[in-house]
C-alpha cells in the first residue's frame, strides 16, 4: 500500500506540471510520468525487500498481532464514516418531519375550505334543478345559474388544492420512510462494526497475552531495540533517497524538454534563413527571366508572374508550418509547489507526559531517538506542520506507524497508533488529525512514539516543539 501511495503522490506532483503543456505534447508527458512512476515503484519495492531481509523472521503470533491491529485501525475509520452518515440522515429526517407537519396543516386547511363551500351551497339551496323548477323569471334563473357556475369553479379549484396537498404529503412520507430505512441500515452496520471492533480488540488481547513472555525477553535484549531502530532508519533513508531521486529525474526531464525546445527553435531559424535565401534566389531568377523574356508577349509574362506567386505561397506555408512547429515545442513546466521544512515552536502532536527523552538510555537497552507522549487510547494525533504522507502501515516494533514529509529533508514520525486516519499520498494541514493514540507494536501502555528527522538523522523533538 505504501509503495502504491508514494507513487501516486509523485504522480500528483508531476500532474501539476503537465497541466500547463500544449495539447500536442500531452501524451508524451503522460508517458514520461508513467515511466517515472514505474521506476519509483521498483525502487520502493527494492527498499521494502531490503527491510524485510534485515528483519528477524516473524512468528505466527507476531503476524496475528499485525493483522489484528491493522483491522482495528480500518474498523475505527469506517465507524467514523458511519457516524457522519447517521448524523446527516438524522438531520434530513428532522427536516422532513417539519415539512410533513406543514403539509398536514395545509391539507387540513384545504379540506376545511372545501367543507365551508359545500355547507354554504347547501344552506342557500342553490342547484341547477332548483333554479329551473322554481318558476321564477328567466333572467333571475340565468343569474342563479351564473352564480352556480362560479361556485362550481371554486369547488373544483378547492378539490385540486386538496389533491395536490395529499400528493405532497405522500411524497414527503415516502422520503421519510426511505431515510428511516437508511438510518436502520446505518445502525445495523454500526452495530456489526462495533461487534467486529470488540472481537478484534479481544483477539489483540489474546495475541498480546500469548506473546507477553516473548516481548519481555525481547525488551531484556538491547539488540532487539537496536534492530528496530536500524529498520526504521533504513526505511526513512530509503524514502528520502526515493524522494530526492524523483526530484532529480524531474529536473533532468525539464532540462531535456528545454533542450528540445531550443533545438526546435534553431531548426526554425535555419529553415527561415534557407527560405529567405531561396526567396532571394527565386527573385533574382525572376528578374533575369523577365529581362530575357521582355520581348515575349503579354501571356508569357502573366504565366511567369503566376509561377512566382505560387512559389511565394509555398514559402509562406513553409514558414507558417515552421512557426507552428516551434509553438508546439514543449514549454517549460512549472515546478510543483514545494514544502519548506519545519520551524521551531511547533505544536505537540498530542498532549501528555513526556517519557523516554531524546538521547537518554532506554530501560531495555539502546538510546531514545525520539520521545513517548503518554495519552489515553483513542486520543487524536495531529500533524505538527503541513506536509504529505509518505508511509502509513504496520511496522514491527512500532505498530501502526505514519511518516510525513515536510520538505527540505524534514520528516516527522508517529508510531504506536491505534488507527491511521490518512493514507500514503494524502496532503495534510498543520493541526489536522492523522491518527489515534494506541499501544500497537507490542506496547503495554498507550501512548505516541514521536520523532523528527532531518537528512535521515534523528533530532531532539523537544527543541522543535513549543514549550
Amino acid at each position: 500500500m505504501q509503495r502504491i501511495g508514494l507513487a501516486a503522490l509523485l504522480a500528483v506532483w508531476l500532474g501539476s506540471a503537465l497541466a500547463a503543456d500544449p495539447a500536442a505534447s500531452l501524451q508524451s508527458r503522460q508517458a514520461d510520468a508513467q515511466a517515472q512512476q514505474a521506476r519509483l515503484r521498483d525502487r520502493i519495492e527494492t527498499l521494502q525487500k531490503d527491510i524485510n531481509k534485515h528483519e528477524a523472521s516473524r512468528n505466527d503470533a507476531a503476524q496475528a498481532l499485525e493483522a489484528s491491529e491493522t483491522a482495528i485501525s480500518d474498523i475505527d475509520r469506517r465507524l467514523a464514516e458511519l457516524a457522519r452518515q447517521k448524523q446527516q440522515a438524522e438531520d434530513d429526517l428532522k427536516r422532513l418531519e417539519g415539512q410533513i407537519a406543514d403539509s398536514r396543516q395545509e391539507l387540513k386547511q384545504r379540506q376545511q375550505e372545501l367543507a365551508d363551500q359545500l355547507r354554504a351551497q347547501y344552506a342557500s339551496g342553490l342547484s341547477p334543478w332548483a333554479a329551473l323548477l322554481s318558476g321564477d323569471d328567466p333572467q333571475a334563473i340565468g343569474r342563479e345559474l351564473g352564480y352556480l357556475s362560479y361556485v362550481s369553479q371554486a369547488q373544483a379549484a378547492a378539490l385540486q388544492a386538496v389533491a395536490q396537498a395529499l400528493e405532497r404529503l405522500n411524497a414527503l412520507q415516502d422520503r421519510s420512510r426511505q431515510r428511516k430505512g437508511e438510518l436502520e441500515r446505518v445502525a445495523e452496520e454500526t452495530g456489526q462494526r462495533k461487534a467486529e471492533l470488540e472481537e478484534q480488540k479481544q483477539e489483540r488481547k489474546r495475541v498480546l497475552d500469548k506473546i507477553s513472555e516473548q516481548l519481555k525477553a525481547q525488551r531484556a535484549q538491547a539488540d532487539t531495540m537496536q534492530r528496530d531502530e536500524r529498520r526504521l532508519g533504513r526505511l526513512i533513508t530509503g524514502l528520502e533517497e526515493a524522494i530526492a531521486k524523483q526530484a532529480e529525474e524531474a529536473r533532468l526531464a525539464e532540462e531535456r524538454r528545454r533542450e528540445a525546445a531550443r533545438q526546435a527553435e534553431l531548426r526554425r531559424q535555419e529553415e527561415a534563413r534557407r527560405l529567405q535565401a531561396q526567396r532571394a534566389e527565386q527573385e533574382r531568377q525572376r528578374q533575369e527571366e523577365a529581362q530575357r523574356q521582355s520581348h515575349r508577349d503579354q501571356e508569357a509574362a502573366r504565366q511567369a508572374r503566376e509561377q512566382v506567386e505560387r512559389a511565394r505561397a509555398r514559402e509562406r506555408e513553409q514558414e507558417q508550418a515552421a512557426r507552428q512547429q516551434a509553438q508546439e515545442a514543449p514549454a517549460s513546466a512549472p515546478e510543483p509547489a514545494a514544502l519548506h521544512g519545519l520551524r521551531q515552536g511547533l505544536p505537540y502532536p498530542v498532549r501528555g507526559e513526556v517519557q523516554g527523552r531524546f538521547g537518554a538510555e532506554r530501560p531495555d537497552g539502546g538510546l531514545w531517538r525520539g520521545i513517548v507522549l503518554r495519552a489515553s487510547e483513542g486520543t487524536p494525533v495531529k500533524a505538527i506542520a503541513a506536509g504529505r504522507v509518505v508511509y502509513a502501515d504496520w511496522l514491527k516494533g512500532f505498530g501502526n506507524i505514519l511518516i510525513i514529509d515536510h520538505g527540505a529533508q524534514y520528516l516527522s514520525v508517529y508510531a504506536y497508533n491505534q488507527s491511521l486516519l490518512k493514507q500514503v499520498g494524502q496532503a495534510v494541514a498543520a493541526g489536522e488529525a492523522i491518527a489515534t493514540v494506541g499501544a500497537t507494536g507490542g506496547q503495554v501502555e498507550s501512548g505516541l512514539y514521536f520523532e523528527i528527522r532531518h537528512q535521515g538523522k534523528p533530532v531532539n523533538p523537544l527543541l522543535w516543539l513549543a514549550r
